[in-house]
């Protein structure tokens, strides 16, 4: 990698996890404070998931518009607005007032995570995408482990409001880096290529596309599902503590986020493909143990083979992703897709498996975030394998 990329990466890396631990502070206390101010389980899940509501009608949207203007733009921007509304979390108890910054924040999210990702994907050298994305995902699992952790220890030593003036404190501190440091707009990679981005018909009617977006929908429906419900469930059931319920979260996430940069070394030389779906079906098994749970151990376990099948599977498919955005030309496109895919996951399993909390008990959530698993993969493979080898495993 150039001595430029390698600044440019430092950068995006560093930016991305201050945003992410900012997040990761906050989203496990949200569905508690929800539920303790009179939230039911639909009412949680749309807090949880107002975010991802909004961010995914805009996520293919700015990552598009990042293929015609640049990177940097989006990034700055996003992560600026991203601060000034995370502070607003402070100033209110309202369930309603909840979901609309939830929402607002959905959308500055949408100009950071697709346009980063893309930009990633501009430097990296060809046949080292796995490595790469790997090494970068770290960012994004590290801010996620950390979090929770810090945000259970700051809400049992000082206060909610606390762990919210936080995490918009650390997203302001990426927009300063990544204002000051990235290079203009005029040097990236995309003011180079001329010619428009393919249109959106062609890329979402591409089997290999619809594979990845498939299985990127059903595992992060499956972090909906735990994101939204295991603090609740750990609660009520078990009595954890704030600071222990962050533990496992933390755990999960890290443990998922250690396995990253292996494992993209590992995709760089094994079948991409049976990475994704080896990961797919240990994530389908850990969610039903969260289901069978009898205690504390129980759901410690459950949460590292969580955190073990997605560091399986996800470095193998961001690998893919980035094949495909360069094959077409279209990087901040496809990015969009795929987090756009994120983004309709994690809403569908927090709005569905709050459904069942409420129709039938809280321990049917994980049970519907198995099978929802289960059928991605299956439907992963039929995509991609329709016709043989993968194109995009060249």
């Amino acid at each position: 990698m150039q001595r430029t990329h390698k600044k440019i990466f430092g950068v995006l890396f560093f930016s991305l996890f201050a945003t992410v631990t900012g997040v990761g502070i906050v989203v496990p206390l949200l569905p508690v404070y929800a539920h303790q101010v009179g939230a039911q389980g639909f009412l949680i899940g749309l807090i949880f998931g107002a975010f991802s509501l909004s961010r995914s009608f805009f996520l293919p949207y700015f990552g598009r518009r990042s293929d015609q203007l640049g990177r940097k733009p989006f990034i700055v921007t996003g992560l600026l607005a991203y601060a000034v509304i995370s502070i607003a979390f402070w100033s209110t108890d309202s369930i309603a007032v909840l979901i609309g910054i939830r929402f607002l924040q959905g959308i500055a999210s949408a100009m950071i995570m697709p346009v980063v990702q893309a930009y990633v994907g501009d430097i990296t050298p060809p046949g080292k995408e796995g490595t790469l994305m790997g090494l970068f995902n770290l960012s994004h699992f590290w801010g996620l482990s950390l979090g929770p952790l810090m945000g259970g220890f700051i809400n049992d030593r000082f206060s909610l409001d606390t762990a919210f003036l936080c995490m918009g404190a650390l997203a302001f501190v990426g927009f300063a880096l990544s204002q000051v440091m990235l290079p203009p707009r005029q040097e990236e990679q995309t003011a180079r290529h001329r010619q428009p981005p393919p249109a959106w018909r062609r890329l979402t009617t591409d089997r290999d596309i619809i594979g990845l977006l498939i299985f990127r929908f059903a595992y992060t429906a499956c972090i909906g599902v735990f994101w939204g419900f295991f603090p609740v469930f750990a609660d009520t059931e078990f009595a954890l503590s704030s600071a222990t319920i962050g533990f496992v979260v933390s755990l999960t996430v890290f443990i998922g986020g250690l396995l990253h940069t292996p494992m993209g070394v590992l995709a760089d030389r094994i079948d991409r493909r049976a990475m994704v779906t080896l990961g797919g079906l240990i994530v389908s098994g850990a969610i039903f143990m969260f289901r069978l749970a009898d205690g504390y151990q129980d759901l410690l376990i459950a949460g590292v083979l969580f955190g073990i099948g997605g560091g399986i599977a996800m470095p193998a498919l961001n690998a893919l992703a980035v094949l495909k955005g360069s094959a077409t030309c279209a990087m901040g496109s496809v990015m969009g897709l795929l987090t756009m895919a994120h983004s309709v996951g994690m809403l569908a399993g927090a709005l569905l498996a709050g459904l069942m909390m409420d129709l039938y008990q809280l321990r049917t959530a994980f049970l519907f975030g198995a099978l929802l698993m289960l059928g991605g993969v299956g439907l992963f493979l039929k995509c991609t394998g329709a016709r043989g080898k993968l194109r995009i495993m060249n």
